[in-house]
């Protein structure tokens, strides 16, 4: 019967000989199983006779090895007896035979790994050993996984143990073929060249660089299409085994080393704030050319080359690609940013204001790319690093003018200039700000970003210049004060007045200021005009009128003869000083010359027309008349001329 069939064999194995039992085992085993089949197709239980199967294998065997031979045995009967089935833990009671079942396969896998680890050859180098490596690791994943619910069993636990002593084996060295892919997977390409000038250096040529750039609209493919769909397939591997930190490590290294020597071949020094502060202003406007043309070439190319690729590498993982970027290009922005903020936070020396407002319009054109290219969670840092240092060069910008307010307030007014000319101080302030203007929008945007409060009309940057105007004429007003003669203070407020004015109308800075200013300080200068006449002129002017009521011809003929002493004395003082005194536009210097002749000649040709008709005076005029109107009118022609050290 089937139930006292296995006691028979039982005993017969008690009988027989270690050697016997070894002969007699797969006669055994057959005779059993047949009988075993013929008995279970009858009652259609498949399970039972699986039963049935693992018991007698595990009752026959000396030994595992022995019971291990008695299901190969079945299996090759019967195809119902596969392995997978007999192997199975459930019937045993001790759990042995699912420890045996884990341990056949860990042999397997750590005979392929080991194959592969100790191999002196790249992997990669075959697709056939690439894709066996591949199977081998999804299998000790998929078998780990399947036991892993078990593992506080001791024997299973021993064995889940080494099979990640076997994962640590086949990760280290799938790590090296990954370096190995990312640091040579390039060398297939053509050789890129230098963004900057072309220079190339065959020392640095094994990391590629961008091509030449006369776009920012490309990517760079640093690796090839087949190199990245072994990355990614190693990528996988390696996040399904738990070892993703250590697939982006090495990940992020390579590519980190390829920013790295592109930022270096822009011309891009890594520079630290301090060595910044230390440079001479020259050599920081050369740095600061160089960032900029860096800045655009890493935030527009560069990073979202990398970008794409490291989301092609990491494809399905975008936390993983989100941190492998983010340690790709942390080094690198950090650089870019650091250079900004030293900028920033330096000398608010004023001649700095257009450099500061290039990095600070570089950082504003770039925050859409800062923005886009850092927008996941492990940017956050770098993308609001970038606005507050963006917004750090606002101030800046608005601290140099207002350094510029002092300059203007502590310059002296010791020296006079000569022959009333132009002060260095108003040519200073207003090509200054005639230049500062062609940035004009860019201003605008700088000082609306302030706490301040814009008048009705005004825009805060008009507030601004208008208030700078209004510190330059108060600071020109005190330096007129320097001259002793007020005619000559006149002519220096009219000569710094008309330059204020033209180079307010001639630009952007009149759109700021707009017609009113102008008109209002063309009056001004108007006002210097009449004022510099009167002071010097108006008393010559007044010799020059006769009193009727002078009593008799004698009497009027000598009054005459002592006005006109008088007043060619004053005109001689009066034209040998103002010759040498200057007026720098030529236009008001006509302007001057043709109000004083129209003011003097009519009155000069009047008084000595009428000395001549003085009777027996009359007839000796010539005597006392030194100029005729033509003379007066040549000496006027000649004012203004100045000195060579006063046109200057």
């Amino acid at each position: 019967s089937s139930s006292s069939l296995p006691c028979n064999f039982l005993r017969l194995r008690f009988l027989a000989s270690p050697v016997d039992l070894a002969v007699d085992q797969y006669r055994e085993s057959s005779l059993l199983l047949s009988h075993l089949s013929i008995q279970n197709m009858a009652e259609n239980g498949e399970e039972k006779l699986l039963a049935v199967a693992r018991h007698i294998a595990k009752t026959l065997g000396h030994n595992e090895s022995m019971a291990d031979d008695i299901l190969q045995i079945f299996s090759t009967f019967d195809g119902r007896f596969s392995r997978e089935k007999l192997s199975e833990d459930q019937p045993s009671e001790d759990g042995s035979g699912g420890v045996a079942a884990l341990e056949r396969a860990l042999n397997s896998l750590d005979s392929q790994i080991s194959r592969f680890v100790a191999s002196d050859q790249p992997i990669w180098s075959d697709p056939a050993d690439s894709a066996a490596f591949l199977d081998s690791i999804d299998e000790l994943v998929n078998l780990t996984r399947e036991w892993s619910h078990a593992s506080s069993e001791k024997p299973i636990g021993a064995c889940l143990s080494r099979a990640d002593d076997m994962m640590q084996q086949a990760m280290f060295r799938i790590e090296e073929e990954f370096r190995s892919l990312m640091d040579h997977g390039a060398e297939s390409f053509p050789e890129e060249d230098d963004v900057d000038d072309g220079e190339e250096d065959c020392d640095d040529s094994q990391i590629p660089v961008a091509q030449p750039l006369t776009d920012y609209d490309l990517i760079i493919d640093a690796l090839s299409s087949a190199t990245i769909n072994d990355l990614h397939e190693i990528t996988k591997r390696m996040l399904a085994a738990g070892f993703g930190k250590s697939c982006s490590h090495v990940y992020s290294g390579s590519r980190r080393e390829f920013l790295e020597e592109s930022m270096s071949r822009l011309g891009l020094q890594k520079l630290s704030i301090e060595d910044v502060h230390k440079m001479q202003w020259q050599e920081l406007e050369d740095e600061i050319d160089r960032w900029i043309k860096a800045a655009n070439v890493a935030l527009r190319i560069l990073f979202p080359s990398e970008r794409r690729l490291c989301d092609r590498v990491f494809f399905g993982f975008s936390s993983a690609a989100d941190l492998s970027f983010m340690e790709v290009c942390r080094g690198s922005t950090i650089q870019l940013l650091n250079f900004a903020d030293a900028v920033a936070i330096g000398s608010r020396s004023p001649e700095r204001l257009f450099k500061v407002l290039d990095v600070f319009e570089t950082m504003r054109d770039l925050m859409v790319e800062f923005e886009s290219v850092f927008s996941d969670q492990f940017c956050l840092v770098l993308r609001n690093e970038a606005v507050t240092i963006w917004k750090r060069l606002g101030e800046a910008v608005r601290g140099i003018f207002m350094e510029l307010e002092n300059l203007i307030r502590r310059d002296p007014a010791k020296a006079a200039v000569p022959g009333g000319g132009l002060h260095p101080i108003t040519r200073y302030v207003m090509n200054y700000l005639r230049a500062a203007c062609r940035s004009r929008q860019t201003l605008e945007q700088v000082f609306e970003e302030s706490n301040g409060v814009p008048s009705k009309d005004s825009t805060l940057l008009t507030v601004q210049m208008s208030w700078i105007m209004e510190l330059l004429e108060s600071n020109l007003e005190v330096k007129s004060k320097v001259y002793k003669d007020p005619a000559l203070s006149y002519v220096f407020l009219m000569n710094n007045g008309r330059y204020i004015v033209q180079k307010v109308r001639d630009g952007e800075l009149g759109v700021l200021l707009g017609e009113d200013w102008i008109r209002k300080h063309n009056a001004k200068v108007k006002q210097y005009h009449m004022s510099y006449q009167r002071s010097s002129w108006n008393k010559m002017i007044g010799l020059l009128k006769v009193d009727n009521s002078a009593a008799g011809m004698n009497g009027l003929g000598k009054t005459m003869k002592e006005k006109l002493k008088e007043f060619n004395m004053q005109f001689d003082e009066v034209c040998k000083a103002h010759s040498t005194w200057v007026v720098f536009d030529e236009q008001m210097r006509e302007e001057l010359r043709t109000s004083l002749a129209r003011l003097l000649l009519p009155a000069y040709g009047k008084f000595i027309g009428r000395f001549q008709n003085l009777g027996d005076i009359g007839k000796n005029a010539d005597r006392y008349i030194k100029y005729g109107v033509e003379d007066i009118e040549a000496r006027v022609n000649e004012l203004f001329k100045g000195t060579t050290t006063a046109r200057k």
